[in-house]
């Protein structure tokens, strides 16, 4: 018989920390949170300080029942939850179930799933930090609060199946925002003059620069011919040649937010998509001999921080790998965000030592993927800085003058590992230019006048807005991902093209918010708000005072709304064909997977369909049907013919209509990173990529 007992959130967990802690210990699996706020109503007195009613949640039952006989043989119980204020609120919802004290030293946390962390962690149990459960119940009682009030009002004014919430009412405001600012966007010209110059026989490229020295934009083309007229002949002179040593430091190791947003750039990763994949990551993955192993850090965190011992890990490893000059020299000055909680490390490998080469074959092509960044990012955080020898050189022609930039890299530095992505800018690559000093001659072989219009600001990716939430201060590391999933579940806002776009359902959910709830969708308030949880967790504040103070204004508002708030019916989509059960109109509707066609006629006529999307080609299996474009669950497009079950014709890449030259077969466009490329599918016939 076990003498402790050690209740985790998930399987995985368990299993892992049960081969770290030897015979004595028995690891168990909660399965999350046992109890909660009950979803047939508020569960929130606001008439008594605004106590929560807790239940036990539905199905947790078996689970529940099979911890407290296990707690009843045990010596000793640790409720060993995540160490962050979810975490917090689990361990105590469990102590209050099992009737533990929670005042007892049954509270470990540890940062990394590892063997010396695990039996570290055990030698320093503590009480639950009730400060802690509070910030994360005045948090989720917040939410109760403006959810159960506001979502009741929109299904009765607006649709069933709606809902609004302090941090994704504010992601949506800023994307319809961002919409409108496209739409207002009133282009204005410029130009540019791009030239290229020849010395001895190398080439190089420069632009306009100025006039006598000084920096002149070009507005439009009266301007530009105004320049090129000052220009005689085709000979210029070098008028100055500056040559520089430049530094580049790396990026700091991942938080939630980066990691987030990096998975997204490098690895075309959705935020949730990126979080289930961490999770796995860090509650461990059996590597063969070596047994179950955590592969990285806690992933919810805001600081880039990391343990000494990391560091003097990640050193020994880049002496050893690339050589003494790779290690980074000087301490690295993390600037803390003025919004961090910095109660975790970064997220970074347990061990440096565990390359993604010597796991690879234990885990699924996206953990590799994810595990390969996340230790990437972190090695190079450790190592010494990439040196760049840059060279600026003047080019003048009377009063006209052009400028040419050239840079290549002295000492790759962290760079030989990795280099962080970006949504704006490329990555830095050599740009050489001849050896030139001041008075040399060079001749202008080609001067190109362009005109330009100023753009719009791009709509949002799933990484900019995670960053520009955290900018602002709204939402936390463990919000992010729910925020982003919950507003496209709701159908305010759509992907296209990887980018969000508000909906027609978005926009007048979001106009009714901030016609009688402008403090649910103002950025200033929201952020404040998160402060006051982060005061609530130092201990600094009551939580009750906090949810008091936004109930009061809310509480009027609430009035004012019921009242006042106008009906608004929104008319479905005509799909543009009738029903062929009872002809009535079909419309398009929004489901759970994304549009579909249903009977105007419902409830009397049930009947609902797929939109079908043709794509111009007949099945080459059947030669009856025609193939159509479908998605799979996990939303992936593939093509099969329109006359399933009888014919199963299938493909992942696109058929297109004309044959194979060579056996008369079907064609297919296959998507490639260098462009799609035709290829036929029984014989080797291809065509070059068209990009």
């Amino acid at each position: 018989m076990a003498d402790y007992l050690v209740i985790v959130e998930s399987p995985a967990k368990a299993k892992t920390i049960e081969r770290y802690l030897g015979k004595k210990y028995k690891v168990r699996a909660s399965m999350g949170h046992v109890r909660d706020l009950p979803k047939s109503q508020m569960g929130v007195d606001v008439e008594k300080e605004f106590e929560p009613k807790y239940i036990t949640i539905r199905g947790k039952g078996p689970v529940l029942k099979e911890l407290k006989t296990a707690a009843k043989k045990a010596k000793k119980i640790f409720l060993a939850a995540d160490p962050d204020r979810e975490g917090e609120a689990i361990a105590w919802h469990l102590a209050h179930s099992l009737d533990m004290d929670t005042d007892s030293q049954c509270r470990v946390v540890f940062n990394e799933i590892t063997k010396d962390a695990i039996k570290e962690s055990f030698k320093h149990p503590r009480p639950i930090n009730m400060d802690l459960v509070d910030a994360q119940q005045a948090r989720r009682i917040l939410d109760r609060l403006v959810g159960y009030n506001i979502s009741p009002l929109l299904w009765k004014k607006v649709k069933k199946g709606l809902s609004a919430g302090r941090v994704q009412s504010v992601a949506v405001r800023l994307i319809i925002d961002r919409e409108n600012e496209i739409k207002n966007f009133e282009p204005e010209e410029y130009w540019s003059i791009e030239a290229e110059f020849k010395k001895d026989k190398e080439t190089f490229q420069a632009s306009f620069y100025g006039i006598d020295g000084k920096k002149v934009d070009l507005k439009t083309e009266e301007e530009v011919k105004s320049v090129l007229a000052q220009v005689k002949g085709k000979s210029f002179e070098v008028n100055k040649v500056t040559k520089k040593e430049r530094k580049r430091n790396p990026a700091p190791p991942f938080t939630t937010s980066s990691l987030q947003q990096e998975a997204a750039r490098k690895l075309n990763f959705r935020a949730k998509k990126t979080m289930m994949l961490a999770q796995q990551l860090y509650e461990g993955i059996a590597l063969g001999k070596e047994g179950t192993a955590g592969l990285i850090t806690y992933m919810r965190t805001d600081s880039t921080r990391t343990s000494e011992v990391a560091q003097k890990e990640a050193n020994e490893f880049i002496t050893s790998k690339y050589g003494a000059d790779f290690v980074r020299q000087s301490e690295r000055k993390e600037k803390k965000q003025q919004k961090a909680q910095d109660a975790h490390e970064a997220i970074r490998p347990t061990s440096t030592l565990r390359d993604p080469g010597s796991v690879k074959e234990f885990l699924s092509r996206d953990q590799y993927r994810l595990y390969k960044l996340i230790w990437e990012r972190f090695v190079a955080s450790q190592m010494a800085p990439a040196i760049m020898d840059t060279m600026s050189v003047d080019l003048v022609n009377g009063p006209v003058y052009f400028r040419a930039n050239g840079s290549k890299v002295k000492f790759p530095g962290f760079m030989k590992v990795y280099v962080e992505g970006s949504d704006d800018q490329k990555e830095e690559k050599d740009n050489l230019l001849p050896e030139l000093k001041e008075n040399d001659k060079v001749k202008s072989e080609l001067i190109d006048p362009k005109q330009h219009f100023t753009q719009p600001p791009p709509r949002y990716t799933e990484a900019r807005l995670v960053k520009t939430l955290e900018e602002l201060g709204i939402g936390r590391p463990s919000t992010y991902a729910p925020t982003l999933d919950t507003i496209q579940r709701r159908g305010y806002v759509s992907l296209d093209n990887k980018r969000f776009v508000p909906t027609e359902l978005g926009e007048i959910v979001l106009e009714l918010v901030r016609e009688f709830f402008p403090e649910i969708i103002d950025v200033e308030f929201t952020a404040n708000m998160e402060r006051s949880l982060d005061d609530i967790e130092d201990g600094k504040v009551k939580w009750e005072r906090i949810i008091d103070e936004f109930y009061r204004d809310f509480e009027k508002h609430l009035v004012i709304a019921e009242n006042e708030m106008e009906k608004i019916e929104i008319r479905d989509e005509p799909a543009g064909e009738d029903c062929e059960q009872c002809g009535h109109p079909m419309v398009f509707k929004m489901g759970r997977y994304g549009k579909f066609m249903a009977c105007s006629n419902f409830p009397d006529c049930r009947n609902t369909k797929p939109i079908v999307k043709e794509i111009g080609v007949k099945c080459p299996k059947c030669e009856k049907g025609n193939i159509i474009e479908r998605k799979s669950k996990k939303k992936r497009i593939f093509y099969g013919c329109d006359q399933y079950p009888e014919c199963d014709f299938l493909s992942w890449d696109k058929p297109i209509e004309r044959k194979c030259p060579k056996c008369s077969e079907l064609l297919v466009e296959k998507k490639l990173k260098k462009g799609n490329q035709i290829q036929c599918t029984n014989c080797d016939y291809k065509e070059e990529p068209q990009k």
